[in-house]
């Protein structure tokens, strides 16, 4: 019975241990770390928060753990496997101070402005024209290969997202974000006037 009665106790003692295990040190939940083997996306240029002068842009990926499958482009989802989605928009100049604010509070929205897309055969090349054949521009570039070229984008901010998806076109949680800004020409850029907010306020880099 004494046996028992210590087991219990024993039991017990470690039950709060079990539940610290799981909090960081403040009580809160601790962050997760990544699988090993786990899907995964980063982009090597342009860096984030790049500036320059030039109206080209050469990305460059790097993907983890996920092989891109050019001979099975809109076939079946398989496992580990697929192409990439790169989505390129400038944020808009001289912005409307009550219709960011309204983007950053939206419940729906992403808390920022999206701006015009670049995903089209005039941008993006090869890339939006294979986008137009699928019905994607406007919204993303589809790639096989971890690279893409834009050119003749206007001077401004620009926000590029780029996303691991299945063959089928579906998307993954597996993503990575890059701010850059292409700069005007000395004396050309624009001048905000009336209380809007510049596009470099807007761009919230992050």
């Amino acid at each position: 019975m004494r046996a028992a009665i210590a087991i219990l106790f024993a039991l017990a003692a470690a039950v709060p241990a079990i539940v610290l295990a799981g909090c960081g040190g403040d009580g809160r939940p601790a962050q997760a770390e990544a699988l090993p083997g786990e899907p995964g996306v980063e982009i090597v240029s342009p860096r984030n928060g790049a500036r320059q002068t030039n109206r080209a842009v050469v990305v460059k990926a790097r993907v983890h753990d996920f092989s891109l499958a050019p001979r099975n482009f809109g076939g079946e989802p398989q496992i580990g496997e697929g192409h990439m989605r790169f989505s390129l928009n400038r944020v808009p100049d001289c912005v409307d101070p009550v219709k960011l604010e309204r983007a950053e509070n939206s419940p729906v929205g992403r808390g920022r402005l999206i701006g015009a897309s670049f995903d089209y055969p005039r941008y993006s090349g090869p890339n939006g024209v294979l986008a137009e054949r699928i019905g994607s521009a406007g919204s993303y570039s589809p790639a096989t290969r971890p690279e893409i070229y834009y050119h003749e984008l206007r001077p401004g901010f620009y926000r590029l997202v780029v996303t691991l998806a299945r063959n089928n076109g579906a998307t993954t949680p597996y993503h990575a974000v890059t701010n850059f800004q292409i700069l005007p020409r000395p004396g050309h850029g624009p001048k905000c006037a009336g209380g809007k907010v510049s596009s470099a306020k807007a761009a919230a880099f992050d």
